[in-house]
């Protein structure tokens, strides 16, 4: 069985999804990939613990603030989306990474050679799970902000919100972060 939420954020209506325990659903109203991640016979169940620390977390993000941690969430698919997941939710708050590092980091996890940042940005655009799963944070190499299902205008005033340079948003807003992949 699947759970239906709403949230009104600064940005639009969102929906979340659950299976009970866990968010496995995201999104902006009206964005690409919406719905995903639930069946026909989805309730609307907004007092649901998992939707209850969802719009926690929603309510400090839209206050600016990093929500210092990350509701009970289950990815659905591949182990490459599973990875490209897990190095996404590493990127901190405030900074950004680029389809090219998440592709070298998945390539240095599996031992191999190289990976298409192409691949890497399949999986990023199909992200169930938006903003707590960052995939707002990804940029392409020479910083311009590409494609992001809820769309470019939101993925800016995002990155704004965190305090992003947006001039140059592959540079790291800390002198400690250095562009590298945290887990």
């Amino acid at each position: 069985m699947h759970y239906l939420s709403h949230y009104e954020s600064p940005l639009g209506t969102m929906t979340m999804a659950g299976d009970g325990d866990h968010l496995t659903g995201l999104w902006f109203d009206g964005q690409k990939y919406d719905r995903s991640t639930i069946t026909d016979d989805a309730v609307v169940q907004p007092d649901l613990p998992v939707f209850t620390q969802t719009v926690q977390w929603l309510d400090a993000y839209f206050e600016g603030a990093d929500p210092g941690f990350t509701p009970p969430i289950r990815i659905e698919g591949s182990d490459f989306r599973k990875m490209v997941t897990s190095i996404m939710l590493s990127i901190p708050f405030g900074t950004t990474s680029t389809y090219a590092r998440i592709a070298a980091e998945v390539a240095r996890r599996t031992g191999r050679k190289q990976m298409s940042a192409q691949a890497v940005g399949g999986a990023v655009g199909r992200n169930p799970i938006t903003l707590i799963v960052p995939c707002h944070r990804v940029v392409a190499s020479n910083g311009s902000l590409r494609g992001y299902a809820g769309g470019v205008d939101r993925k800016e005033r995002l990155l704004k919100m965190e305090g992003v340079n947006m001039s140059d948003p592959t540079t790291p807003t800390t002198a400690d972060d250095g562009g590298e992949m945290r887990e």
